[in-house]
């Protein structure tokens, strides 16, 4: 994949629908080998690489740092986790693994209220669904649980009053982001990562068909 031609918003879409579950790389790989980038265009495509690549130990790396800002503040801490719980209902495995695994779990208490958390099922024209199936959640819309979650976390960022911290924790992680980000050179394993999913996206767009 030539990472130069990628936008930010098929970037940002990418990590929507790809799958977060698999564990992140090996400390070893992480801070294995760094050079400065020698063009804006060379900066550019690794960037957006290494970010695509490294996604679930940037993701670590800044709860980590949101947590060593907040040890002192454990209402901001139940705050930060519902932040980062509401960020990750917009990727869609996360969405459909998080609500198969809760729905499995109340099925084993109680059948009939599992029944009612499936997703509602799309009409199916000539073999094909007739629209796009939106994301739910227990049956129940994604946007409801996003909406619910960021509200309360909201009230707990102003009650805790760590606003202000969250934001410079955030800033930090950001920043280290987009450091490791810019200065790790792609290895040979995250460019073949890169066509296995994209083989896997292709394949499973044919099957769909």
């Amino acid at each position: 994949m030539d990472w130069g031609n990628v936008t930010a918003e098929d970037l940002v879409d990418a990590l929507r629908e790809v799958d977060w579950s698999s564990p992140p790389r090996p400390l070893s790989e992480f801070f294995s080998r760094f050079t400065v980038p020698r063009s804006y265009a060379k900066w550019n495509s690794r960037l957006k690489c290494n970010l695509y690549y490294y996604r679930t130990n940037y993701f670590i790396l800044i709860v980590l740092i949101l947590g060593l800002g907040f040890l002192r503040r454990p209402v901001a801490i139940l705050a930060a986790i519902l932040t980062a719980l509401s960020i990750a209902f917009l990727n869609d495995s996360f969405a459909g693994t998080f609500s198969e695994k809760v729905t499995r779990t109340v099925r084993q208490f109680s059948p009939h209220l599992a029944a009612k958390m499936r997703p509602p099922l799309t009409p199916v024209i000539r073999g094909r669904p007739s629209a796009k199936r939106a994301i739910h959640i227990c049956g129940r819309p994604r946007w409801v649980f996003v909406f619910v979650f960021s509200s309360v976390s909201f009230i707990l960022w102003y009650v805790s009053c760590g606003l202000l911290t969250v934001l410079w924790a955030l800033a930090i992680g950001l920043l280290a982001t987009v450091l490791h980000a810019s200065f790790r050179t792609p290895n040979l394993k995250a460019r073949l990562n890169t066509f296995r999913e994209e083989f896997r996206a292709v394949w499973r767009n044919y099957s769909e068909l």
